[in-house]
């Protein structure tokens, strides 16, 4: 690698690390774990890339941790599951053409060099369905894109009622907290149900952890008019328990409806309760977060709920590592 060449890609790395450090300490990040020495950030950022509401004097500390010798995990692409169950969720849609043909697992082997005995054999057997083509049924394929929807989020709204009471929710619950923000997003936010705050003022993620997410909205360059932000659930879990299978059976189905009239380019699924109900998985959001899924032709990306980086703030740079992605993703589609 010549000279040129070389400080082109330390002069790359040098900018993703001050943005990197730049959105921590808009997070509110002190000190950060990281194999390199004490440096003072702002002043060794250029006049552009300094933001000014941060203090001038502040100082990180990178302090080397073991923890940060490991490759964060990542999965491949996830299994589609429970098929019937997913589609089935918009069947008030009227959904049409869910059919698909499953792959032609003798296609997939057949390029691959075997002795002349084996090409033989497989030139006369019939395909052997793998494991997820016996669990899965066929009659009813996901469609790879979402259904056209004749409805409008007040229409929906309107179907829930302000004194829903499908579910046990509604005996402890103030008061319903629908979905809110621009109709014609491009992004679109999936939390797990209301808290205290939310349950008060009758609006998604106005707390603590609503605050963090509306920062980390502004880190790639949008405002929180700009996206739409909801939950699983529409109602406070007594003592902000999980909501349990049941209760978000009843409720999905609504907030499926509003993805539909919504139609965003990219979902952001934040915490495992809302990523296992949109996905249908129980793989855990640490091993799914870091690159796309899909859900009826929609990017989602999985990532770490506002209220955990409370709990741990080093999974910080990783929610940092998948917003960027996303970002790069819209900016790419515009």
């Amino acid at each position: 690698m010549n000279t040129r060449n070389a400080q082109s890609e330390y002069s790359s790395i040098l900018k993703d690390v001050k943005e990197h450090i730049l959105y921590l300490q808009d997070l509110g990040v002190e000190q950060l774990e990281a194999y390199l020495p004490e440096i003072n950030i702002v002043s060794d950022l250029s006049p552009s890339d300094k933001n000014p509401e941060l203090n001038p004097n502040r100082s990180a500390k990178f302090i080397p941790d073991q923890d940060q010798l490991k490759t964060p995990e990542k999965s491949g692409a996830v299994q589609k599951q429970a098929r019937r169950k997913r589609a089935g969720l918009f069947n008030s849609m009227k959904l049409s053409n869910l059919s698909a043909s499953p792959k032609d697992i003798s296609n997939e082997t057949r390029n691959i060099p075997v002795r002349q005995q084996r090409i033989e054999t497989e030139k006369t057997a019939a395909p052997i369905p793998n494991e997820t083509q016996m669990k899965e049924p066929t009659s009813t394929e996901i469609p790879s894109e979402l259904p056209d929807s004749s409805e409008t989020l007040a229409q929906i709204h309107s179907e829930i009622g302000k004194d829903c009471s499908r579910c046990k929710l509604c005996e402890k619950r103030t008061q319903v907290v629908n979905s809110v923000g621009n109709p014609n997003a491009d992004l679109m936010f999936i939390g797990e149900a209301p808290g205290a705050d939310e349950d008060e003022q009758g609006e998604p993620f106005v707390g603590r952890a609503g605050k963090l997410l509306t920062k980390i909205i502004g880190a790639i360059q949008l405002k929180r008019e700009d996206v739409f932000i909801g939950n699983i659930n529409r109602c406070r879990p007594p003592g902000n328990r999980q909501p349990q299978a049941d209760e978000a059976e009843i409720c999905r189905p609504y907030l499926l409806r509003e993805i539909a009239v919504v139609r965003p380019k990219v979902i952001v699924v934040m915490g495992n309760t809302a990523c296992h109900n949109l996905l249908d998985t129980k793989i855990g959001i640490t091993k799914l977060r870091g690159s796309f899924k899909d859900y009826f032709g929609v990017k989602v990306m999985p990532t770490f709920h506002p209220a955990y980086l409370f709990r741990d703030p080093r999974k910080k740079r990783e929610v940092w590592e998948d917003m960027k992605t996303v970002r790069d993703y819209l900016n790419s589609m515009s």
